[in-house]
């Protein structure tokens, strides 16, 4: 008796329902997230009281004025933009980063002016950053 060889058949798995799916769920999952903004945080800044530092040698003072421009050490820069600052302080500090820098914001300049001021101190490597403000009237009572 001769018993003929049966021929086995390639199992073959179809992954195209299975990606069809993962599809499905990635779409579901990312209309059905709520993203939130956290713009609307109520902020209350601290107000300064305290006296100022008379040891303290002004190496440089950096005015920041209400319109976004800026003055170092008494002298108007000719550009907001972050390279006239650093160029600026490097010229006045004649490359000497150890000293101090004092940034006189305008109570209405914007963060964004401040914050590039002390981001143009911080890539030249100034250490010594100080801000100046204004002693609140209810701690001069």
């Amino acid at each position: 008796m001769k018993f003929r060889k049966q021929r086995k058949e390639m199992v073959q798995l179809n992954l195209t329902p299975l990606i069809d799916v993962v599809f499905l769920l990635l779409i579901f999952f990312m209309v059905s997230t709520s993203f939130t903004r956290e713009n609307q945080l109520q902020i209350n800044l601290p107000e300064a009281s305290a006296e100022e530092v008379s040891s303290v040698t002004h190496g440089l003072t950096l005015t920041i004025q209400e319109n976004g421009t800026y003055a170092l050490n008494g002298r108007v820069l000719s550009s907001n933009s972050i390279d006239i600052i650093k160029e600026a302080l490097l010229e006045e500090s004649r490359g000497e980063v150890d000293q101090s820098l004092l940034l006189v914001a305008d109570a209405n300049a914007t963060h964004q002016s401040v914050v590039r001021a002390m981001d143009a101190a911080g890539q030249l490597g100034f250490v010594n950053l100080r801000i100046s403000t204004q002693e609140s009237e209810s701690s001069q009572n």
